[in-house]
């Protein structure tokens, strides 16, 4: 038996379920965002640092990172077995997909609570 070690999920079927959730959660905060702004036109720091001074938003903007990581990984993922057919290239383009994935990440957490 044959199993995918550079996947994210266990399967294809998890990996569609990730899929989804994660779009759906980037739909909710992008949505969240944009009415937010609509509704705050005059923003200046002080009413933006307030808003990510709630733990709350702090919290779903994290979900939000780790969603669009997860979100990025499978897809990139999915693109590049499928159309990148040398191994060496595709292992350096996922590796670096990873990498910045990561980066990302640890910028995001940085950011949002100040580490």
């Amino acid at each position: 038996m044959v199993t995918s070690i550079t996947s994210f999920g266990r399967s294809g079927l998890y990996d569609w379920m990730i899929q989804r959730v994660t779009a759906i959660i980037l739909m909710l905060y992008t949505i969240f965002m944009i009415g937010y702004l609509l509704m705050n036109p005059a923003q200046d720091y002080e009413q933006w640092k307030a808003l990510f001074d709630n733990t709350a938003m702090r919290i779903f903007s994290l979900l939000a990172i780790l969603s669009f990581a997860a979100h990025v990984w499978i897809g990139l993922w999915s693109v590049s077995t499928d159309y990148i057919k040398a191994t060496g290239v595709r292992f350096m383009f996922q590796s670096a997909t990873g990498l910045l994935t990561f980066i990302y990440v640890t910028w995001g957490i940085q950011i949002l609570w100040g580490v």
